[in-house]
């Protein structure tokens, strides 16, 4: 077994199959780019890029951030499924907090005043409200963005490596003959 295969299994056990991902006739249009054989492998690098990536679209303030996530994992060669299934940090259950609170973290960190006490998800309150918090929003959203992604991208990193010196330590240790005392 291949040293780092724990963590390939794992991830291979909850990402879809590739070939049905290519063949889903609503992806046709960009069939070609998801032929790259890249986007599909699980290694350190194209998991740690893909951590970074789908954690920063994730705090991404905007519509469509899995299509961003997508796009960016395709032109970096990252994971594309890993990508993509981390935009969900921000669901319709953890969006209001998390954007509330990378709202104030902008505002804070651009000493600006914190305009609204909450953030509602409505089109009405947005189109209202977009004037006071856009700034502080996108700053602070930018600024998570960026802080989630380097540390997933180096948890995965650091992570992955431990797992493979402990590989090679216990495949060292069962070829060394055993010492009699």
């Amino acid at each position: 077994m291949h040293n780092s295969q724990m963590p390939r299994k794992l991830l291979r056990r909850y990402l879809p199959n590739p070939s049905q991902v290519i063949e889903n006739p609503a992806l046709r249009p960009v069939g070609k780019w998801l032929k790259n054989p890249e986007i599909w492998h699980l290694h350190r690098r194209s998991v740690s890029g893909a951590v970074f990536i789908g954690l920063f679209c994730g705090f991404l303030p905007i519509p469509f951030q899995m299509l961003v996530a997508a796009v960016l994992a395709i032109a970096s060669r990252s994971n594309l499924p890993v990508s993509v299934a981390l935009v969900w940090i921000t669901n319709p259950l953890t969006m209001a907090p998390i954007f509330y609170f990378t709202y104030r973290l902008g505002a804070w960190l651009l000493n600006m005043e914190v305009e609204v006490d909450s953030i509602e998800l409505s089109w009405e309150w947005l189109t209202s409200n977009l004037g006071n918090i856009g700034y502080p929003l996108m700053f602070g959203s930018l600024v998570c963005g960026w802080v989630a992604g380097v540390s997933g991208f180096v948890l995965v990193r650091v992570s992955w490596r431990l797992h493979v010196l402990s590989r090679w330590r216990a495949r060292k240790s069962r070829r060394m003959p055993k010492q009699s005392l």
